[in-house]
């Protein structure tokens, strides 16, 4: 299955960007499906393509940032644009002299966000959308998508596909484009190391001057098996013979190519008694299993453990692509209070309500497995929409009062 199969639910959210802003930038890890994605909205909108994944076109630009960006047409698609930052300066510029919507349309494979002054030359000008790697919602082209039906609390009941060793399965092909297509697990699990090491070897050779590059696949790993825990770089760092300071800028950087992701904890201004550490989730868990070289029969049959905590970051980067095109914005935590009481993902929507989840590997569902969602019911008060345990059951549960325990295929076929 080629990716130009998959229909990408931003889609729209970028186009409306572009009617509105001189500058929308299209950011998230390489191949997802970036370029094929403006490509179709380029080709529909009159738009010239070029890609700075040619060299020839970074040294031109590097030369000469004012007279490339000048002699650039209206409509343009800068492909990876991260690799020529001099041209964000001359960009708001050329926006400054001729503010026309849409006009410049990019896209970027590391978090050029974090990048204060390349963010601030073009604030005010610029809209940044981040595409993740596909959901499973995208790949199965069924149904409806879970996440509007969870703030609205409409949590209709009726029989829903339990997954078994499917739920290992799709947890190790995680959602990238092109793996997705390969017919054999060995060779999906090819890609991904292949992907790793390019994105090593180049994006973050290009982006800092680092002597250790061979410990980068090492912290990705050690990361990788903190997945869904909370995050200690203290532990992480004793591995290595390097400091904790360079072990937190070389995670940072993990982050900047949007291969890990740091989840807040949850707080308010009641939560004297809260945890405040971040957890941990690689962005993929294709891309995690693949580190932790473990193949869906290893994860389903031999290690629970690990399932349970891939599962958690599956079932995260779920929701937060879901996130991504829905019509509000929502942000995203964890909840853990220092009387061990735990949420493992808290959802708040721009305006007002709160969405508990609980994720589990195994079919069965207990009342007293919604201890820690009681906990946040009662601290979130009146913003309450729902808690939910995700389960691989068949059947949706009602356990009373805005709580639910839903079968995890519900988060891709609601309503089929």
């Amino acid at each position: 299955m080629n990716s130009m199969t998959y229909t990408r639910h931003i889609k729209p959210r970028i186009e409306e960007a572009l009617d509105d802003t001189p500058v929308v930038l299209v950011h998230g890890p390489r191949q997802c499906g970036k370029t094929t994605l403006v490509k179709q909205i380029g080709d529909l909108r009159g738009y010239t393509y070029m890609s700075f994944d040619d060299d020839n076109l970074v040294s031109a630009a590097r030369t000469d940032p004012i007279g490339f960006v000048d002699r650039l047409g209206d409509k343009v698609i800068l492909d990876e644009i991260q690799r020529v930052p001099e041209l964000f300066t001359s960009i708001k510029h050329a926006v400054d002299k001729h503010r026309v919507a849409g006009r410049f349309l990019l896209t970027g494979s590391a978090n050029i966000l974090l990048l204060p002054k390349l963010s601030d030359s073009l604030a005010g000008r610029m809209e940044a959308i981040q595409l993740h790697t596909l959901s499973r919602y995208e790949i199965e082209a069924k149904g409806e998508a879970l996440l509007p039906h969870l703030f609205k609390n409409e949590l209709a009941f009726g029989l829903l596909d339990k997954l078994n060793d499917t739920l290992a399965e799709y947890i190790v092909e995680g959602g990238f484009p092109e793996p997705l297509q390969r017919s054999s697990a060995k060779r999906k699990q090819q890609w991904h190391q292949n992907y790793i090491n390019t994105l090593i070897q180049r994006d973050i050779r290009e982006m800092a001057q680092i002597a250790n590059l061979n410990e980068l696949p090492k912290l990705l790993e050690l990361t990788a098996l903190q997945s869904a825990q909370l995050l200690n770089l203290s532990n992480i760092s004793k591995s290595f013979q390097l400091s904790r300071q360079t072990i937190t800028s070389y995670f940072t950087l993990l982050q900047h190519i949007f291969l890990v992701d740091e989840l807040p904890a949850w707080h308010n201004n009641k939560g004297k008694r809260l945890i405040k550490t971040p957890k941990v989730h690689l962005c993929d868990t294709g891309l995690a299993a693949a580190v932790l070289k473990l193949t869906s029969e290893q994860l389903y049959d031999e290690d629970r453990t690990m399932l349970g905590h891939l599962l958690e970051s599956f079932v995260y980067n779920e929701l937060k692509r879901q996130a991504s095109w829905y019509e509000k914005e929502v942000s995203f935590y964890h909840y853990r209070d220092k009387d061990q009481y735990e949420v493992d993902i808290v959802m708040e929507q721009y305006g007002g309500g709160t969405v508990g989840i609980e994720v589990k590997a195994s079919a069965t569902v207990k009342e007293q497995d919604f201890k820690g969602l009681k906990r946040l019911q009662d601290t979130v008060g009146k913003h309450w929409k729902a808690g939910i345990i995700f389960f691989d059951g068949e059947y949706p549960l009602s356990f009373g009062n805005k709580l639910h325990a839903l079968p995890i295929s519900a988060l891709w076929s609601w309503g089929v």
